[in-house]
């Protein structure tokens, strides 16, 4: 097994190379084939290493030199012989994030990460759609993606999976499977969980979606337990020419796509983004689309102006998307980024109505998304909750239900077992609310930047090609 080593000049080299000479006892099945100096000096006297005992390569930092051994030796085992203070856990983990993303395991005295399996699946081009965790925006961007796809004539079919996913991959076509809210009332009463995001996705998308379930995540996205491929394989008998694969949380597909497209919320704190295996998301991607980006309200004169507490969460916002930008491109440059805003967009119309409108937005959000309904869609909003994810402050909240007559919710969490049952039973119209993407800034707008993704990954599939860090990544 090729092994390339990690080592730095805080060891006295005889010692490194004792290291090396008994790494085979320790690893069996390891034969050392290079060594890359990923940083330190303190206990090297001169500029030679040949005393390690390997042929050696650097550069002027730790990522620079680690590529520079995966460039020269092609190993197939890392293996990391360095320490503090050259590197700490962060930096570690940064280094393990690239090797994994080449398909490389990284180990050391104490552990080891294999790079999570994604096999080559798809008989057609596809592209993913991660994100950094739960209710970033994820099924919106999905969802857009499929109907821009579907607009220009080469409709997906979005394989999804979910922390509540049918217990065997299901196809779900819009255009034959009850999707209305007695529908789902119904899919509920069967115990199933009728918000899955495979169900959202065909409702709001259009598009046929089939629906996988997958259970836990590892630290560099992959499932503990998932029915996926078996998914990818019923999505990919259907006529449809693309496949958009979606993932949960931050768990990540776990087969291959030809292209990536990467979620991440404004508020996403950057050091877990582009740190730690966080990096691992941001080096597989093509595109990121930072999401809840809402435009500050505080720039020099208004802040003296508008309420203290929110010209400060404007300035807040402001410079995270900024820190957060940085962070991404850092680690990834030439990387294309677009910041993004989430608008409800009821699928059906509600003008002139009375409306309860509920979502998994937080609290400090609904005013304004609740503010956008009734300037965009012509209706009065006379109730709201944004305790769609909490069972018991949700049904207090529907006890305000009477004021209105339609109940406008976004297809998640309890919004059909609770929301759209207790208004059915109440006589009331229930209609589902969609999440739009609307392109605030950034490199392209969303749509520009979706569409060129696709381009990028028919290519790729056409040429059998592989998304490289830093190569072939411009959509």
């Amino acid at each position: 097994m090729r092994t390339l080593v990690l080592v730095d000049g805080e060891h006295f080299p005889p010692v490194v190379r004792a290291a090396i000479d008994h790494l085979p006892s320790r690893v069996p099945g390891a034969v050392v084939v290079g060594a890359a100096l990923i940083g330190g000096g303190e206990k090297l006297a001169d500029t030679h290493t040949s005393r390690f005992g390997v042929p050696v390569v650097g550069g002027p930092g730790a990522v620079d030199a680690l590529e520079a051994g995966l460039r020269a030796f092609g190993p197939e085992l890392i293996y990391d012989l360095s320490d503090e203070p050259v590197l700490d856990a962060r930096r570690r983990l940064g280094l393990a994030a690239r090797a994994l993303v080449a398909g490389v395991p990284y180990a050391g005295a104490d552990f080891r990460l294999d790079p999570p399996p994604r096999p080559r699946l798809a008989s057609k081009p596809s592209v993913a759609v991660l994100a950094t965790g739960k209710r970033t925006g994820k099924t919106a961007v999905a969802s857009d993606l499929a109907r821009l796809l579907a607009a220009q004539g080469t409709p997906p079919v979005i394989v999804a999976m979910g922390r509540g996913g049918p217990p065997a991959p299901e196809l779900i076509d819009p255009a034959t499977f009850d999707l209305s809210p007695a529908g789902l009332v119904a899919l509920a009463d069967q115990g199933r969980h009728a918000a899955s995001d495979h169900l959202e996705d065909a409702l709001m998308a259009g598009v046929a979606t089939v629906g996988t379930s997958r259970c836990g995540g590892g630290l560099a996205g992959a499932p503990a337990d998932d029915t996926f491929a078996a998914g990818v394989a019923l999505a990919d008998a259907r006529p449809e020419p693309l496949l958009v694969f979606e993932g949960s949380g931050a768990a990540v597909p776990p087969v291959h796509a030809d292209a990536t497209i990467l979620v991440v919320p404004a508020h996403a704190d950057p050091e877990l983004v582009t740190g730690y295996l966080g990096a691992y998301r941001v080096l597989l991607s093509d595109v990121i689309v930072v999401t809840m980006a809402e435009p500050s309200f505080a720039d020099s004169s208004a802040a003296v102006s508008e309420d203290a507490a929110v010209s400060a969460v404007g300035v807040a916002r402001k410079v995270s998307i900024a820190s957060l930008e940085r962070s991404v491109r850092g680690l990834s440059p030439g990387i294309r980024v677009v910041h993004t805003v989430l608008r409800p967009w009821p699928l059906q119309p509600i003008s002139g109505r009375r409306v309860f409108y509920v979502t998994t937005a937080p609290a400090h959000a609904v005013d304004l998304t609740a503010g956008h309904l009734e300037s965009e869609h012509n209706c009065k909003v006379v109730g709201t909750s944004s305790h769609l994810a909490s069972r018991p402050e949700l049904a207090e909240d529907l006890e305000g239900l009477d004021a209105a007559d339609v109940l406008v919710v976004e297809l998640k969490a309890a919004a059909v077992d609770l929301a759209a049952r207790v208004a059915l039973e109440r006589g009331m119209e229930v209609v589902f609310c969609d999440n739009r993407v609307v392109s605030t800034g950034g490199d392209a707008t969303f749509e520009e930047l979706a569409r060129a993704t696709t381009d990028l990954a028919i290519e790729r599939f056409r040429t059998g090609s592989s998304h490289s860090v830093n190569r072939d990544r411009h959509p």
